[in-house]
């Protein structure tokens, strides 16, 4: 046990800034604080390439094609007096417009000066052409950047 006379040296040497009682003193010895990091450690890399390839293919198909030929036919008909209009027909897969022109004689009258023959010509053509078509494909290479990192 201390004495009287070492509990008063005691006390002379306590800190006395924080709350004192007459019975206990509280003293603040220690904090402990935590600091959390982070920092990055590379175990490897990873290099992706993109390669592109191209290959020819013949392609073949058939192409079907439509012209028209045009041809004017002289007729020279003289369509009497009230006679009706002459519409467009078809013949032989031919369709013929008539083409009418009013002229003056002592009497007006239509005249069927010419007319237009128009076929239809269908075709078709086998045609073949070279076509590229293109393929990737990725490529991964993984680098260990010692051998203790690298997997057995």
């Amino acid at each position: 046990m201390y004495g009287s006379e070492d509990g008063e040296k005691r006390k002379a040497t306590l800190d006395t800034t924080g709350p004192v009682t007459t019975d206990m003193q509280t003293i603040q010895l220690l904090e402990e604080t935590l600091l959390v990091a982070k920092r990055t450690v590379e175990r490897g890399r990873v290099r992706v390439s993109v390669l592109t390839e191209t290959e020819q293919h013949q392609v073949r198909e058939t192409l079907r094609s439509s012209r028209v030929e045009v041809a004017h036919v002289a007729v020279g008909t003289w369509l009497e007096a009230g006679e009706a209009m002459p519409q467009p027909r078809t013949e032989n897969d031919v369709l013929i417009v008539p083409i009418v022109e009013e002229m003056l004689v002592m009497e007006k009258r239509l005249v069927v000066v010419e007319e237009m023959h128009i076929r239809i010509v269908q075709g078709q053509e086998e045609v073949e052409q070279a076509v590229p078509l293109r393929r990737q494909r990725a490529v991964i290479e993984r680098e260990w950047p010692d051998r203790e990192g690298s997997p057995t």
